[in-house]
């Protein structure tokens, strides 16, 4: 499933107005960059019936090199079971994790993230997947994005909420609740139950 071509076009706009205003000194280009930004930003809010002021707060707010951003996923076993938790946000179910932060190795982001979301302390045993989010049907996002998909053992802790999350819950393949989509699909909580099922597969990618 490719994402809609507005969408590709606005972030490729979106990307070449940061770097340009990231590297440009002159006042003249600065402001041809900003109107670049605003277009993008026009763009978006056309093909997604968002606003393009609060996008293009948005997009002011991103500085530096523009790249893809890197969303950590951890999938924890019991039993055959998978370890869901419930965003507050849309009220649906999703793999614990985030975007990883500077200075953090992957798979601790990944650990940390597991603990923040869940109360479980879990251990990484492996790289499942890293995928590009524009190809495995997620609605429509700002930015371009990877995620990373390792799968890991329970450690300790028990069932805690935080301030994004509740309801820390082990679901059967067969018994997977609505899934929160901008975070994770039907076809990648499948593709991680082979992942546990057979730990010879290699690392899946694309």
């Amino acid at each position: 499933m490719s994402i809609p071509p507005w969408l590709d076009w606005a972030r490729r706009l979106q990307a070449i107005a940061q770097c340009g205003l990231t590297y440009c000194r002159d006042k003249f280009d600065i402001q041809r960059y900003e109107q670049i930004r605003a277009i993008a930003a026009e763009i978006m809010a056309d093909g997604s019936a968002q606003d393009a002021v609060r996008l293009e707060k948005l997009f002011a707010q991103q500085s530096g090199y523009a790249t893809p951003k890197i969303d950590v996923r951890v999938a924890a076993f019991q039993d055959g079971r998978i370890l869901l938790v419930r965003e507050l946000e849309d009220g649906c179910w999703t793999l614990t994790g985030g975007w990883a932060d500077v200075g953090e190795p992957p798979s601790v982001a990944a650990a940390r993230e597991a603990c923040e979301d869940s109360g479980y302390e879990v251990r990484i045993t492996k790289l499942a997947a890293v995928f590009d989010r524009n190809l495995h049907g997620h609605p429509p996002y700002a930015f371009h994005a990877y995620k990373i998909f390792f799968l890991a053992e329970l450690a300790g802790g028990s069932p805690q909420n935080s301030h994004e999350t509740a309801d820390a819950r082990f679901f059967p393949e067969d018994q997977i609740p609505p899934l929160s989509l901008m975070r994770v699909t039907p076809s990648q909580i499948a593709h991680l139950f082979e992942h546990s099922r057979h730990p010879e597969l290699p690392t899946s990618f694309d």
